[in-house]
């Protein structure tokens, strides 16, 4: 029995490498470009307008929330630990070129947040109780008809285990560990478990009206003291900027290493930004299918701001100190860590305190993620067994995050990897599928703003 079990998870590993390698950067990457070009490049045509949308006060349509606290909330899920750990990790495989690449990729996800957004408003369903949600399974059996329900369960079975917060519950875990020095005991782990699902729960429980209000308090508070952090890191290394831009503008074009390396540097940081940001999954069209928003294309300008905040700014505040580490002191690492590398360039930049100010920041980039988590999976459990069902799903999200601090992740985190590329697979079909409807509530919107 046990071989057969090792044989299974063997299987799902290969099988979760496979997918989630070259087959979903090509749906979501692929994808995200087509919708650029066909929006008209709406990420750079168009950004102001999103400032003016999120600025906008939100009509008093059905839902639960406005769209900037819809916006909060989706970053809440995204500025996690891709955004470090992740970096870290583009940076040591494909150098510094990689972050040009995650910038490109924050420009696709743009395009294609917004036509999540807008059709999350576009199309919505109701439970039993008259509640509006919203979510790629509204927008198939809304958008394309009811022959498309089987599809929208795939999509909400596997948002209900894509979106169980193991890795950000065990990585947070590990980082404790390291900084604090503390017994990778049993024990510890277990106290860690419940101390952080207990801090969870206060905020979940609440449901969206209060994941939400927090959100729209933490969002840019991190974002801010993070910014403050790298921001000091810049000030006293100056005299390092010039060469950390230069080498991350001159690598990711680097022809002298041949057209494949070119590519490898590429794809790197193209896939790390693809992950960090979730544009195409279809999380973000669960939350912003719960704003009261009644237009869609502002909606969907309010949703293209996500990656341009997470995949663009957030990363790009932790790449300048790692890449400045390294002109100062290379990190020798055996395999890949990238929370360790992380830890270990802000400590070189600010020896004494930058691992321990790191620690804050990914302590509350992982919390924040998971409450945002919760409402994705609750939305999953309540289209599939019932929306008064559906609450049970937070108890078990919440002991989940304590299984993850006391387990071995590597089958765990394979599992979770191939459910997050399979809910795309719907997510990405009807956003293709529905995008002309999407351009005809463009040039209507426009015209009648007369804008060009």
């Amino acid at each position: 029995m046990t071989r057969i079990l090792d044989v299974l998870g063997n299987g799902i590993v290969t099988v979760s490498d496979f997918i989630c390698g070259y087959p979903l950067f090509i749906w979501l990457i692929g994808g995200g470009l087509f919708l650029f070009i066909y929006s008209g490049a709406i990420p750079l045509r168009r950004l102001n307008w999103s400032i003016k949308a999120l600025r906008t006060k939100t009509p008093n349509g059905e839902g639960q929330i406005s769209s900037f606290q819809a916006l909060m909330s989706s970053i809440c899920s995204t500025v996690g630990m891709g955004n470090i750990a992740g970096v870290a990790i583009a940076i040591s495989i494909g150098g510094a070129g990689a972050i040009f690449w995650m910038w490109v990729s924050a420009l696709l996800g743009m395009a294609t947040k917004f036509f999540e957004g807008t059709l999350a408003i576009m199309y919505k369903g109701k439970d039993k109780q008259g509640n509006v949600h919203g979510g790629p399974m509204y927008m198939l059996t809304e958008g394309l008809g009811k022959k498309y329900k089987p599809m929208a369960i795939f999509f909400a079975f596997f948002g209900m285990i894509g979106t169980l917060c193991f890795m950000q519950a065990n990585q947070l875990t590990e980082s404790f560990i390291t900084v604090l020095d503390a017994p990778d005991t049993f024990k510890f782990r277990l106290i860690t478990g419940i101390i952080m699902g207990a801090c969870v729960s206060v905020v979940v429980l609440g449901g969206i009206t209060r994941i939400s209000k927090i959100a729209t308090k933490v969002v840019p508070v991190m974002v801010g003291l993070y910014f403050m952090l790298v921001f000091i890191i810049i000030i006293m290394n100056i005299q390092l900027l010039p060469k950390v831009l230069h080498n991350i503008i001159s690598e990711a074009f680097n022809f002298k290493a041949g057209f494949g390396a070119l590519a490898f540097i590429a794809i790197t940081g193209a896939r790390r930004a693809m992950y960090v940001n979730e544009a195409g999954v279809g999380t973000a069209s669960l939350m912003h299918g719960a704003s009261r928003n009644t237009s869609p294309i502002k909606e969907g300008l309010v949703a293209m701001i996500g990656p341009a905040i997470d995949s663009g700014l957030v990363c790009t505040l932790t790449a300048i100190p790692i890449l400045m580490a390294m002109q100062v002191s290379p990190i020798e690492v055996e395999g890949i860590k990238g929370l360790y590398i992380a830890l270990n360039s802000f400590e070189t930049m600010l020896p004494g305190w930058g691992k321990y100010a790191l620690m804050v920041i990914v302590f509350i980039f992982a919390v924040t993620t998971m409450f945002s988590y919760s409402y994705y999976g609750t939305q999953c459990a309540g289209y599939l067994f019932g929306y008064k069902n559906g609450k049970y799903y937070d108890y078990f999200y919440l002991f989940m995050i304590v299984v993850a601090c006391v387990i071995s992740l590597d089958l765990v985190v394979s599992i979770m990897d191939l459910a997050f590329a399979l809910m795309a697979i719907p997510t990405m079909y009807v956003l293709f599928r529905l995008s002309p409807q999407v351009k005809r509530e463009m040039k209507i919107y426009f015209n009648k703003n007369n804008q060009d």
